[in-house]
């Protein structure tokens, strides 16, 4: 494993153990510049493809899916376990879609609808970056929406 600090392959493995959900065996690496990460090795059932809006097709990727949570749930009070948690879930959630192509409204959908049961305030932010909120009304709008589902 290259270090991200001096940029070596001169690593060892000084803790290993499986994660909670038990989908992925997380590893405490040392460098031998004496950084320390950490790296996550998971099962990959099938290769998806995710198609985009305008048709281009991509691999899906799961640390973009991985960025765009942490940025939506940036100073909420979910702890790092939680989050990947979330993050897995979704990952095997589409994994047992069964398909091979996959959109991004499809990806986009399953994560706003867990978002919206994992923290309200994320769930809002990761929903204006995917639903393209342009100004402030956009923001208004959804957020009655919101209000007027929580009163029924």
């Amino acid at each position: 494993m290259i270090c991200s600090i001096c940029k070596k392959g001169e690593t060892s493995v000084v803790d290993s153990r499986p994660t909670e959900d038990g989908t992925a065996i997380r590893r405490r690496r040392l460098c031998t510049c004496g950084a320390r990460f950490t790296t996550f090795e998971r099962v990959q059932f099938r290769e998806i493809m995710v198609v985009k809006k305008n048709g281009r097709k991509s691999s899906f990727d799961r640390d973009k899916l991985s960025k765009s949570v942490y940025i939506a749930l940036k100073k909420r009070p979910i702890d790092t376990e939680t989050a990947e948690k979330f993050i897995s879930k979704i990952s095997r959630a589409l994994e047992e879609l069964g398909q091979s192509e996959i959109s991004t409204n499809t990806i986009g959908t399953m994560v706003m609808e867990g978002l919206k049961d994992l923290d309200p305030v994320a769930y809002v932010r990761f929903a204006s970056v995917y639903r393209n909120f342009r100004e402030e009304k956009d923001f208004v709008q959804f957020v009655d929406k919101l209000d007027v589902h929580k009163k029924r």
